[in-house]
């Protein structure tokens, strides 16, 4: 067995994104930073996911304001670390015209600086393949970008390792934290400070604390679809069954109008949490999804049914034939009925923080800066 290297300033416990991210602002503050994780290798909610960084759409306030400056930092991490930018900006297409009244609604926000109306006419600026004829019109978003997760996950990774000196102790369980102090599978680490970041792993560690913020885990369903081609202009799609999802849209006045009617209209989507997010691949392929199903043990099965009303929202969307399916996958992260995330507070030097809303790629940067410069003021 390799042996342990010396103590550390900051010691981070899992390696999804916001483990990596808490590893980015600690080495920025000239720390000495490990990431001890289980598994070998990426496993979890960060690489099975739309590698979508969603600005637009994230609740007012400060999931908004996370969003936009973890915007930033992934696009100086794509290019520090060589991650490849694949997509930029949202289109959001409102099939009906209660959809476009909540599009209208959230252009009067804050949140809809830079942002605009598109009408049905002018969809085909934005790239080509929407059914126009079935859209009432769209908001166009530039913030947004799109990485490929799987891929850019382990050059974060990598990054991390080669120009911060992030040492990275993978198949590695942690058996308890309390700084300066980490029991692990391959002995003792000493750490000033400890971040735990179990993604929707309840039980490893001071399972107690957390059981307090009653969590449960949600299970999504992820396709990738091969299209004879894809018009690499069009950025990331959303349709109207994501602003009832998306708290940003889903709190404006019009969204309660846009409910009632897709109850009525597209009652088992809403009642399998469906939305529509499409983004493109350098390959050619879109990611398509996804579904919401919550439980404390999520079951590993994917009815087929489910996928089926996912392409049904996607062939409402965009024109021609549903493409092949050439990938199915399913994730799961932790979920809050109350919360977007919680910082937990054991001690002075430990911190556990989870993300409760599928927002991980989207705000974990500034969630780790804030929780740093708690730590180190």
């Amino acid at each position: 067995m390799v042996p342990l290297p010396g103590r550390f300033d900051v010691a981070v416990v899992g390696a999804g994104i916001c483990g990596l991210a808490h590893a980015l602002a600690a080495a920025r503050l000239g720390k000495r930073v490990v990431v001890i994780d289980r598994d070998t290798q990426a496993n979890g909610a960060s690489i099975r996911n739309f590698g979508f960084i969603t600005v637009t759409g994230q609740q007012q306030g400060a999931c908004w304001q996370r969003a936009m400056r973890s915007r930033d930092v992934w696009i100086e991490m794509a290019e520090a670390a060589k991650i490849p930018i694949l997509q930029r900006g949202l289109l959001t297409v409102a099939r009906r015209p209660e959809a476009r009244t909540v599009l209208e609604q959230f252009l009067e926000t804050d949140m809809g600086a830079d942002c605009s109306l598109v009408e049905p006419a002018d969809l085909a600026d934005h790239g080509a393949g929407l059914r126009e004829a079935d859209i009432a019109g769209a908001l166009h978003s530039p913030h947004e970008v799109r990485v490929e997760s799987r891929e850019a996950i382990p050059r974060l990774a990598a990054y991390l390792g080669e120009r911060h000196g992030v040492v990275f102790l993978r198949d590695t369980v942690v058996h308890s934290a309390a700084p300066p102090r980490l029991e692990t599978s391959r002995g003792l680490i000493e750490a000033e400070t400890v971040v735990v970041c179990p993604g929707d792993d309840f039980r490893t560690l001071m399972p107690d604390r957390i059981a307090a913020y009653g969590l449960t885990r949600c299970k999504l369903h992820m396709m990738r679809l091969m299209p004879e081609k894809f018009d690499p202009a069009l950025p990331a799609v959303m349709s109207d069954l994501g602003l009832i999802r998306y708290l940003g849209y889903a709190e404006q006045q019009g969204a309660a109008a846009l409910r009632k009617r897709l109850d009525v209209e597209q009652r088992e989507h809403v009642r399998h949490g469906v939305h529509l997010i499409v983004v493109r691949s350098e390959d050619g392929s879109v990611v398509v999804g996804d579904s919401h199903h919550y439980a404390a043990t999520p079951d590993p099965f994917a009815p087929t049914g489910i996928d089926d009303l996912i392409l049904d929202e996607y062939a409402q969307v965009f024109a021609g034939a549903i493409p092949p399916v050439v990938e199915r996958w399913t994730g799961t992260y932790a979920s809050a009925p109350d919360r977007l995330m919680l910082v937990d507070r054991p001690s002075d030097a430990l911190r556990i923080v989870l993300i409760t809303s599928g927002t991980g790629a989207s705000t974990s940067f500034a969630i780790a800066e804030e929780v740093m410069a708690e730590l180190y003021g």
